[in-house]
C-alpha cells in the first residue's frame, strides 16, 4: 500500500480515522420525521365528524426515541386555520424556541410547513403531543412520545413483552369550531358524547351499544407475559378512570420519573397526565377482558358510550369478555382520587436519564427563593367577554410572540409583573409574565376556587409535587409536605376548593408556559408564562431558528414559505446514526489508502 501526494500519509490517516470514530460514536443520533396534519372523516361514536389527523392516522403517529436523540419533525399544516404542535412534558432544554405554544412561537399558517428540531435532553418516559390553538385539540391531532432508557442505564424492572399506547379521552360529536364558539357564548359542555380508547368508540358492552356497528379497539397479548402499558388522558376536560378488568396495575413511572411499584385495582388520570404500568397477563385466559375508562367528577350521561371499552384479547382466548363492566371509584368521591394521588411516590434509588438515582437531587433540603400563590376562578365577564383569570388576569396572547419580542428588544409585548398572590382589585385582561430567577428555586401553590378538578401543566421543567389538600392553603400547610420523595412530573391535579403545591428548580432559561389543561379554562386566559433569564452569556442556549415564521410587529420581516429554510425530501421517519456517519467516513478512507 502507498500513499502518494496530494493525499495524507497512511499514519496521518488513521490517526484522524479514529479521532473522527471518537467523536462519531458519541454523537447523539438524529431522527426525521414528516408529518402532514389534515382532517380525516371519522365515526368514533356512530356519527360522522370531522377529526385532526397526522399522515392519516388518528391519533397520530409514536414517536419512540431514547434519552439525548434530537428529533427533527416537518410539520406540514393541511387545516384551514393556523396550527401549532406542542410536546406535552419535554423540556427542551434551552430551547423553548420549539415549544409549539403562542407565546414562543408563530403558529403555521394553513398550507405551509415547518420543522421543528429538539433534544429530548436528560430525559426517558411517557408523554404525548397536541394541537395547541384554536381549540384544535379536541378534534385530535394527538399522539404519543415514548423516551427511551440508554443502554448504559438499567431500567428499574425486567424488560416487558411489549409496549402498548392508550389515549383515553373524552370526546364531543360537536366540531372544535362549534366547542370554540359555544365556550366563548358561556354554553357549558355538559357531559361528553363518549369517551375514546384510542380514537375508538366503546365495545358493545351493553345491549343498547350492540345496534351501534362502530368500532372499537383491541390490544391483543399472549398469556402469562407482561406488557407496559402507557395511557395518557388526551381530553380536554374530564379526569378519566382507567382499569383492565381482572389485572393490577404496577404503575412504574409517570411523565419521565419512575415510581415506587405499587400495585392499584384503578387509576384516575387527569387531563394531560401521563401513565406506565406493567399489567401481567396472569388470567386463565379462556376469554377476553374489559379494558375500561369512564368519567369521574362530572355531570352523569346516560348513555353508555359515557364509558370507553376496549378489549383485552388473549391469544388463547374462547370467548368474549363479560359482563358486568369492573367496578370504578365512587363517581364523586374526590377524597379517594386525592389519596390515591399522594401515594403516588418517586422512585429515589432508580436511575433514569443519567446513572445517579432520581433521589440524589435533594430538593427538600434546597432554600426557597421565590413563592407564588396562584388561584384561579371561575369564568366571568371582563369588559363584556367570559375570559378566566389566574390571581385576577386573564391572559392575552399578543400578535408578537413573547420569546420574539424578548429577542429583538420590543417593548410593550408584556410586561413582568404577574402578581406572587391575588391583588384586591377587579379582574382584568392582560400580558402579564411571572419573573423567575435563573437557578433560584421556585414554591408555587395553586389553588382552585372553581368547582371542577383542574390540570396544571409547566412546559420546560419537571416539578416536585410536594402537597396538596382540601381547604386554602397557609403558611402552615408546609408542614404537610413530602419533602423525600414527591413525585416529579409536569402536570398536576388540584381539586375543587383545594390546594396543590410544587417546587421547582428554575435552571432551564427560556419562556415557559403555565396553564391549566382543561382546554375551556386555557382557552379563556387561564395561563401565563414564566420567563428565566440567565443574566450571564449562554453560549449553549440555542439561538432563534433560520426557519422562524414571523408575524405581529415583526412581521416585515417574514420571507415568503418558498424562501424559508425547508426540510423535506425524506421517508417519514429516518434514523441517522453516529454509527452510519462513521461507515461512510470509513469507506472514504480506505478508498484513499487504496490509491
Amino acid at each position: 500500500m502507498r500513499c502518494s501526494p496530494p493525499h495524507l500519509p497512511c499514519t496521518s490517516l488513521v490517526v484522524l480515522f479514529l479521532s473522527v470514530a471518537t467523536v462519531c460514536l458519541a454523537a447523539d443520533p438524529y431522527v426525521f420525521f414528516d408529518w402532514t396534519v389534515s382532517y380525516l372523516t371519522a365515526s368514533p361514536l356512530g356519527t360522522r365528524q370531522q377529526v385532526i389527523g397526522i399522515n392519516g392516522q388518528f391519533p397520530g403517529p409514536i414517536l419512540n426515541v431514547t434519552t439525548n436523540w434530537n428529533v427533527v419533525v416537518n410539520v406540514k399544516n393541511n387545516l384551514d386555520e393556523p396550527l401549532l404542535l406542542t410536546w406535552n412534558g419535554i423540556q427542551h432544554r434551552k430551547n423553548s424556541w420549539q415549544d409549539g405554544v403562542l407565546g414562543t412561537n408563530c403558529p403555521i399558517p394553513s398550507g405551509w410547513n415547518w420543522t421543528y428540531e429538539f433534544q429530548v435532553k436528560d430525559q426517558i418516559g411517557s408523554f404525548f403531543y397536541f394541537p395547541s390553538t384554536n381549540f384544535q385539540r379536541a378534534a385530535g391531532g394527538y399522539g404519543g412520545i415514548i423516551i427511551n432508557n440508554r443502554d448504559i442505564i438499567p431500567v428499574p424492572f425486567l424488560l416487558p413483552d411489549g409496549d402498548v399506547t392508550l389515549f383515553i379521552s373524552d370526546w364531543f360529536t360537536k366540531s372544535h369550531k362549534k366547542l370554540r364558539k359555544d365556550v366563548e357564548s358561556k354554553i357549558d359542555f355538559g357531559a361528553p358524547d363518549g369517551i375514546l380508547i384510542n380514537g375508538f368508540g366503546p365495545f358493545p358492552y351493553s345491549s343498547e351499544l350492540a345496534s351501534g356497528g362502530f368500532p372499537y379497539g383491541t390490544i391483543n397479548v399472549e398469556p402469562g407475559r407482561t406488557y407496559r402499558f402507557r395511557v395518557h388522558n388526551s381530553g380536554i376536560a374530564t379526569t378519566l378512570n382507567f382499569r383492565i378488568q381482572n389485572h393490577n396495575l404496577l404503575l412504574v413511572e409517570t411523565e419521565g420519573s419512575y415510581t415506587v411499584q405499587q400495585n392499584y385495582t384503578n387509576m384516575d388520570i387527569h387531563v394531560g397526565q401521563s401513565f406506565s404500568f406493567l399489567v401481567t397477563m396472569d388470567q386463565s385466559g379462556s376469554n377476553d377482558y374489559y379494558i375500561v375508562a369512564s368519567t369521574r367528577f362530572t355531570k352523569s350521561s346516560s348513555s353508555p358510550k359515557a364509558t370507553g371499552v376496549a378489549i383485552l384479547h388473549y391469544s388463547s382466548s374462547q370467548g368474549p369478555a363479560s359482563s358486568p363492566l369492573p367496578d370504578p371509584p365512587i363517581e364523586l368521591d374526590t377524597s379517594f382520587s386525592m389519596n390515591q394521588a399522594r401515594s403516588i411516590r418517586l422512585n429515589v434509588s432508580a436511575g433514569a436519564a443519567r446513572p445517579n438515582p432520581q433521589g440524589s437531587f435533594k430538593y427538600g433540603q434546597i432554600t426557597v427563593t421565590d413563592v407564588y400563590v396562584i388561584v384561579n376562578r371561575p369564568p366571568e365577564k371582563i369588559d363584556g367577554r367570559l375570559r378566566a383569570t389566574l390571581n385576577g388576569i386573564s391572559y392575552l396572547p399578543p400578535s408578537t410572540p413573547l420569546k420574539l419580542a424578548q429577542q429583538y428588544n420590543i417593548s410593550g409585548v408584556y410586561k413582568l409583573d404577574f402578581p406572587k398572590r391575588p391583588m384586591n382589585r377587579h379582574p382584568k385582561v392582560d400580558t402579564s409574565v411571572m419573573n423567575g430567577t435563573y437557578k433560584g428555586f421556585m414554591e408555587i401553590i395553586f389553588q382552585n376556587s372553581d368547582t371542577t378538578v383542574k390540570s396544571y401543566h409547566l412546559d420546560g421543567y419537571a416539578f416536585f409535587v410536594v402537597g396538596m389538600d382540601f381547604g386554602l392553603w397557609t403558611e402552615n400547610s408546609r408542614s404537610l409536605y413530602n419533602k423525600g420523595d414527591g413525585v416529579a412530573r409536569s402536570t398536576t391535579q388540584v381539586f375543587p376548593g383545594a390546594w396543590t403545591a410544587i417546587l421547582v428548580y428554575l435552571d432551564n432559561a427560556g419562556m415557559w408556559n403555565l396553564r391549566i389543561d382543561n382546554l375551556a379554562s386555557w382557552y379563556l386566559g387561564q395561563e401565563v408564562y414564566l420567563n428565566v433569564v440567565n443574566p450571564e452569556i449562554d453560549t449553549s442556549e440555542n439561538s432563534i431558528p433560520e426557519n422562524t415564521i414571523y408575524c405581529g410587529r415583526l412581521s416585515p420581516l417574514q420571507r415568503d414559505q418558498s424562501q424559508r429554510v425547508n426540510f423535506s425530501g425524506s421517508p417519514r421517519s429516518v434514523l441517522v446514526t453516529s454509527r452510519g456517519i462513521l461507515l461512510a467516513i470509513f469507506a472514504i478512507l480506505i478508498s484513499s489508502l487504496a490509491r
